[in-house]
């Protein structure tokens, strides 16, 4: 089969967590024999953003840690989209594209028999859900957000009938265990971005490594100066800028990570981690959490400590780092959860199957959805 996704980059993953999990996903449908093209805008914010800070050497690298993912830039005003989904068999639409685009993809669907969906993870349909309206979805066959309360808040709105869940997981052929000396106590991978998490990151990052004097490193991009001035005060190392697909050899160098949930899911989006626990529990690192609610269990007892407050963060961070052993039977733990549930394969399964239930619901006399 031909799958054919269009999304903001591939290739980019500067401020652009998206592109981690397509890569996955393309990742594990080309190794089961299909063939996966994506589309971008030539003139993508993202791309633009990292050729002007890393230069060409950055997509070159991209490339080679990715042989087999094959992208297309195009211009919006000049691709031919009939063309070019002639014999797609899937088409994936991700919600960071233009509404003119998402629209005349969906004009061509009307003329044929692919599968069309639109894919959600973003955490716009609460924050900014006039932009999300503006998407005409009527021609596609459904969509899949990265979790439950999306799905209800689509449904709600009446801005598609069908919808599934289809959270994030771990390309575990990236992200996996690796061997290697120990630099650092404290990792975290994550953007500044929009003062979504501003204070949570003084709360649960800056002031328990200051408190503990630990040794600690930060990757990211969008740090303004205030926030890298903060981040060397509290002697945290600001690294810049990370190629995701080297986040599991930065995990490895030290001996746990947090994860920093921005305000809409913590608060507005329960039940939705986005895709950095995912990748660091298979990365076998030992993971302490700010606040969020697992509405819907993805995870297990014991899978990473949860802090509530920059006190318990403090006190999870000088328990791991203390105790080897409670260290290391959580990351074991966590990995294995995310081997038994959260991996790309299991959604590409999934993503097979509600393929198969759309094309049943198309049958003549099938009961609609």
């Amino acid at each position: 089969m031909r799958i054919v996704i269009f999304c903001h980059s591939i290739v980019s993953d500067w401020n652009h967590g998206n592109a981690h999990f397509l890569r996955g996903i393309a990742s594990e449908f080309v190794a089961r024999g299909h063939t996966v093209d994506f589309y971008e805008p030539a003139d993508s914010w993202s791309l633009r953003n990292l050729l002007r800070d890393h230069g060409p050497r950055a997509t070159t690298d991209f490339h080679a840690a990715f042989p087999k993912l094959r992208s297309t830039a195009y211009h919006l005003d000049r691709i031919d989209l009939e063309n070019e989904l002639a014999d797609a068999g899937l088409v994936l639409v991700h919600e960071w594209n233009d509404p003119a685009l998402v629209h005349d993809i969906g004009e061509v669907r009307r003329r044929n028999d692919f599968t069309l969906l639109f894919h959600d993870t973003h955490h716009r349909a609460v924050t900014k859900p006039a932009e999300m309206a503006q998407y005409d979805l009527s021609a596609y066959d459904g969509v899949l957000v990265f979790g439950r309360v999306l799905r209800d808040i689509y449904i709600r709105n009446g801005w598609a009938k069908r919808v599934w869940a289809w959270h994030e997981a771990a390309d575990v052929r990236t992200f996996r265990p690796i061997p290697a000396a120990r630099e650092v106590d404290v990792i975290w991978i994550g953007n500044w971005g929009d003062d979504e998490r501003t204070s949570e990151i003084f709360e649960f990052l800056i002031e328990p490594v200051r408190r503990l004097k630990l040794r600690a490193r930060v990757h990211g991009v969008r740090y303004p100066d205030h926030a890298i001035r903060a981040l060397a005060d509290a002697g945290i190392e600001y690294a810049g800028w990370l190629p995701n697909y080297q986040a599991p050899a930065a995990y490895a160098r030290a001996r746990l990570t947090v994860h920093i949930p921005r305000a809409p899911y913590a608060r507005a989006l329960a039940g939705i981690p986005t895709i950095r626990p995912f990748e660091a529990l298979a990365c076998g690192i030992p993971l302490i959490s700010a606040p969020w609610q697992d509405i819907e269990g993805l995870f297990r007892p014991g899978d990473f400590l949860t802090a509530r407050s920059g006190d318990e963060m403090t006190a999870a961070m000088e328990l791991l780092l203390r105790d080897s052993e409670t260290a290391r039977q959580q990351s074991l733990r966590g990995l294995e959860t995310i081997h038994l549930r959260h991996t790309c394969a299991h959604r590409v399964d999934q993503l097979l199957r509600i393929g198969e239930a759309i094309q049943t619901l198309a049958q003549p006399g099938a009961a609609t959805a």
